[in-house]
């Protein structure tokens, strides 16, 4: 069943998601070489439930943790664990956060240290794919030109896999609701998009090919060439000129781009020497 939300409804999805939004933030203060992806979900359980609200995936179908924390060619549903973050990976981070009995849902991948350009751009590339899926995410539009708009740009434009064993979907009263978005299809398939509609729209992008595994945990799932892989989330509802998003990457940026910098001057580089 596909839920049209009301105004107040929508606010309610808007607090969990900004709630979603600064438990990222305080991820991406967090992060850095030399820690634990098991400390980054025990800090963010801590800061959801100190904030009133409760980890949507914690125990979801026995997932063990509050976060999802994928590294680098591990697509997406990757355990926190004693894996030690190095200078280089990307740290994929989808968080759900229920308060006030809604869901908010939102991912971000975030470059730790001197990552390679041709990563670093993938990156670049899979957010603005959301950002162009949001555009779509408008009444009397189609799934399918959601859909279309993440994969035109980053399949057609830039050569890059798109996962299609998982999708976007619904969010509201439950994680995880009607209609399905995929990330590829075709403009003017599926489900017609009203006002009021609230979906977690997620483009999984790899740098290799689309095709992907699932580990025997029957959770982490990684790229079958074992490249590189984006993922980045809102959670947004359908408005009549186009989507707009619940959750907000401007304060996960800036805090991003100010840990980048205060580990860059804790570390600095050698000057280079004439030879």
């Amino acid at each position: 069943m596909i839920h049209i939300r009301t105004k107040d409804e929508i606010e309610l999805i808007r607090k969990s998601a900004l709630m979603v939004t600064a438990t990222l933030t305080e991820v991406a203060a967090f992060l850095k070489p030399g820690i634990t992806t098991a400390s980054v979900d025990k800090m963010a359980e801590t800061f959801i439930r100190d904030n009133g609200g409760v980890p949507s995936f914690k125990n979801y179908h026995g997932f063990p943790a509050s976060l999802c924390i994928s590294v680098n060619e591990t697509v997406v549903h990757g355990f926190p664990s004693d894996y030690i973050i190095k200078d280089g990976d990307i740290i994929s981070v989808d968080c759900g956060v229920f308060m006030n009995e809604y869901h908010g849902d939102h991912a971000y991948t975030f470059a730790i240290g001197d990552v390679k350009p041709e990563v670093l751009k993938l990156l670049q590339v899979t957010k603005e794919s959301l950002h162009r899926a949001i555009f779509q995410a408008r009444e009397n539009n189609r799934v399918g030109d959601i859909s279309f708009a993440v994969e035109n740009y980053t399949a057609k434009e830039h050569s890059y896999g798109v996962v299609r064993e998982l999708v976007g979907h619904g969010v509201g009263r439950k994680l995880h609701e009607d209609p399905q978005v995929p990330n590829y299809g075709r403009r003017g398939d599926g489900k017609r998009l009203k006002e009021g509609m609230v979906l977690a729209i997620e483009p999984m992008i790899n740098l290799g090919t689309r095709e992907v595994q699932t580990l025997e945990d029957g959770w982490t799932v990684v790229t079958a060439d074992r490249k590189p892989s984006a993922h980045f989330e809102h959670t947004t509802v359908v408005r009549k000129g186009r989507g707009e998003a619940l959750s907000n990457f401007a304060p996960i940026e800036a805090a991003e781009a100010k840990n980048t910098e205060l580990n860059s001057s804790h570390n600095p580089q050698p000057e280079k020497t004439a030879e």
